[in-house]
């Protein structure tokens, strides 16, 4: 399995931080963001890294992380021109990922406690399609949510001004390389953007996503409060 961290965006809610640097490069306890998500993935054993990321900050990027030899891995690099969506910046991995390889794909601002081990076995022998993880949380409304058909996730909701439930899609997910041909076929939103949400719906119309729950603590540290969150949790204040 390979990893793709993806690292773009202009982290605009994070201003005025961001606007010096990028927001995956703001220290959260004792490293940058960035390093967690690269931790996670030679945790699991990744050897192949990709990272996608703006053009803000790359010359800091490739300074602070290199060519990945501090963690023994390989890490690549791609930049992304212009926000155009997850989805968009996943599809810039497709020379990347071997024919009918799998790969784990974290948003390098979502930090996480949870050991991922079992949920990779698991998905390794998932013949194909996606893989999920969801976190409870107090607010879905900012996130994808959910909707169950018995066990089975039916439909992601984006957003929902009436959530069905208090589960949310996180920015960690894992997918079979037909997720290139998927994208393909993605329109861009009202935003003007290839959302994530309807990769994964296409996944969920054709019964092929799974998904794991997380139990630890979990945060997309895009705002400055959950960015305070992190810190907290990474330095020990306030870990479960």
């Amino acid at each position: 399995m390979r990893g793709v961290i993806l690292a773009g965006g202009t982290g605009t809610r994070l201003r005025p931080l961001t606007n010096i640097v990028n927001k995956h490069l703001l220290p959260v306890g004792k490293y940058p963001m960035i390093h967690y998500a690269i931790d996670k993935m030679v945790s699991l054993g990744i050897k192949q890294i990709l990272l996608v990321i703006g053009k803000q900050s790359a010359g800091l990027f490739t300074e602070y992380i290199g060519s990945g030899q501090q963690w023994g891995v390989n890490i690549s690099y791609k930049i992304q021109e212009q926000a155009g969506g997850i989805a968009e910046a996943l599809a810039m991995a497709e020379d990347f990922i071997p024919a009918e390889e799998k790969m784990l794909v974290i948003l390098g601002d979502n930090l996480f406690q949870d050991d991922l081990q079992e949920a990779v076995v698991k998905y390794k022998k998932q013949p194909q399609g996606a893989h999920v993880f969801l976190k409870k949380v107090s607010d879905p409304t900012r996130y994808g949510v959910p909707i169950w058909e018995g066990e089975r996730i039916a439909f992601i909701e984006e957003k929902p001004a009436d959530p069905q439930s208090h589960f949310c899609v996180t920015g960690i997910y894992m997918y079979d390389s037909q997720v290139f041909d998927i994208i393909r076929t993605v329109k861009p939103s009202s935003r003007g953007e290839l959302e994530i949400t309807d990769v994964n719906n296409a996944y969920a119309a054709k019964r092929e996503l799974s998904y794991s729950i997380l139990t630890g603590w979990w945060t997309d540290a895009g705002t400055h409060s959950s960015l305070q969150q992190a810190t907290s949790q990474l330095t020990g204040r306030g870990a479960e």
